[in-house]
């Protein structure tokens, strides 16, 4: 049985996760990019990078993780994301995806700021997010409660 769980503009969460090579060489086989910028590294020794980068939307996808394990949490359905890369994300960099609910608006919507930082608190990646929340989540906005049907 689901708990009740109350969500308010300003709620925050976060998910951290370290971006190894394996996670890299996993998303280029799932995903079927294989640019040599993620995995040669003598190719992405001649970018502007000087080293191997990870592959944009694996970074972008800690920022699902911490919708689905956090905020609003397991159930959450994706509506919209838009991300902007700030910068690149190194082998072995440690990225922490921030989450913070903006607004709700209509039904059971709710709006998110997404941020992506590094272990040094670079942003690496910003956007907003609009996620259906779970019926077991009960929308609080400037005094009033929705209840989602």
């Amino acid at each position: 049985m689901d708990t009740t769980k109350y969500l308010k503009i300003g709620d925050k969460a976060q998910f951290t996760k370290k971006i190894t090579e394996e996670d890299v060489i996993l998303f280029a086989k799932i995903s079927g990019d294989d640019n040599p910028v993620h995995l040669d590294e003598t190719y992405a020794h001649g970018t502007m990078f000087k080293q191997r980068i990870a592959h944009g939307f694996l970074v972008g996808s800690l920022i699902s993780a911490a919708i689905a394990k956090n905020l609003p949490g397991k159930g959450t359905i994706y509506l919209n994301q838009n991300l902007k890369f700030t910068a690149p994300v190194y082998l072995n960099d440690t990225i922490t995806a921030y989450l913070e609910v903006l607004d709700f608006p209509k039904g059971n919507q709710v709006v998110l700021n997404t941020v992506c930082k590094n272990q040094d608190q670079k942003t690496v990646i910003e956007g907003t997010a609009l996620v259906i929340a779970p019926k077991n989540i009960i929308l609080q906005k400037e005094n009033q409660t929705s209840v989602n049907q």
